[in-house]
C-alpha cells in the first residue's frame, strides 16, 4: 500500500487511526508547502504594503526622521526572512485545508448528524483565524510603539527583517490560533469530554488560564496585545458554553424522538 493511500473504510483499530493520521498530516504538509509558494513570490509586495506600514507610522509618530527600512546584519538574514514569511503565509492560506483534514480525522468519534457540521466547522475556523490575524495586525502598531518607547528616548529603533517580520507574523499566527479556542471547546462538548455545566462552573479558572495562555503566546509581552487576545478568548469561552447548551438540547430532543 502506498504511504499516502487512505484506508477504504473508517478507521476502527489503533493502527488504522495512525494510518489515517499519517495521511492527514502528509496532506496538510503538502498544502502548506504549495501555499508557501504564494508567499515566496509575493514577498516584496507583502513587505511594502502589509508589513512595513506599521513600522513607518511608528517612526513618523515618534518624530524619527529617517528612511523606513529594515537592516540586514547577517548574510543569511534576507534568505531566512523570506522563507519564514513564506511559511507563515502558507500556513494562513492553507488553513481551510488544515481544518478540513482535522475534521475528517475526528469525525469517526461523532454520530451521523454531527458529521453534517463539517462545512460550518471549516468556515468558522477560517473566519476565526482570519479575525485573529486581523486583530493582531491592527494592534501591532500600538504594541510596537509601546515596546520602542519603553526603551527610552535615547534608543533609536533599527530592526533587522528577521526580528521585525518574525515578530509580526508570529503574532498574527498566534492570534489566529488563539481565536480557534471556541471551536476546540465546542468539539470537546460534542465528543462528550466536557459538558456546558462543567465549563460554566470553571469560569474563574478559565479567566486565569486564558490570561496565562495569552501572555505565553504573545511574544511581544505588551499589555495591548495581551488585552487584545485575552478579552476575545474569554468572550469565546462564554459563547462556546452557549453553543454547547444548544447542541446538548438538540441531542436530547433527537434522543427523545428516537425513544418515543
Amino acid at each position: 500500500m502506498k504511504f499516502w493511500k487512505r484506508p477504504s473504510s473508517p478507521p476502527t483499530t489503533f493502527w488504522e487511526h495512525v494510518a489515517e493520521l499519517r495521511v492527514r498530516v502528509i496532506a496538510s504538509i503538502i498544502a502548506v508547502a504549495l501555499a508557501s509558494l504564494v508567499g515566496l513570490f509575493c514577498y516584496n509586495w507583502l513587505l511594502e504594503n502589509i508589513f512595513l506600514p506599521p513600522y513607518c507610522r511608528v517612526l513618523e509618530g515618534q518624530g524619527i526622521d529617517r528612511a523606513c527600512t529594515l537592516v540586514i546584519t547577517e548574510p543569511l538574514d534576507g534568505f531566512k526572512t523570506r522563507i519564514r514569511v513564506s511559511l507563515y503565509v502558507g500556513l494562513v492560506l492553507a488553513m481551510p485545508i488544515l481544518l478540513w483534514n482535522l475534521w475528517r480525522f475526528i469525525t469517526p468519534a461523532l454520530d451521523r448528524r454531527e458529521k453534517r457540521y463539517a462545512v460550518p466547522f471549516v468556515l468558522s475556523g477560517v473566519l476565526l483565524f482570519a479575525s485573529g490575524a486581523v486583530v493582531a495586525y491592527s494592534t501591532f502598531e500600538r504594541a510596537l510603539e509601546f515596546l520602542i518607547s519603553f526603551g527610552g528616548d535615547t534608543v533609536d529603533p533599527l530592526f533587522s527583517p528577521g526580528a521585525y517580520l518574525g515578530l509580526m507574523t508570529y503574532m498574527m499566527v498566534a492570534f489566529g490560533v488563539g481565536f480557534e479556542f471556541p471551536i476546540v471547546l465546542v468539539f470537546l462538548q460534542m465528543a462528550g469530554v466536557v459538558t456546558p455545566r462543567q465549563l460554566s462552573s470553571s469560569r474563574r479558572y478559565a479567566i486565569v488560564g486564558i490570561v496565562v495562555v495569552a501572555a505565553v503566546i504573545t511574544p511581544s509581552g505588551d499589555p495591548v496585545s495581551l488585552a487584545a487576545l485575552s478579552v476575545p478568548m474569554y468572550l469565546f469561552f462564554e459563547l462556546s458554553i452557549l453553543v454547547g447548551l444548544l447542541l446538548q438540547r438538540s441531542r436530547h430532543r433527537r434522543e427523545a424522538r428516537d425513544n418515543s
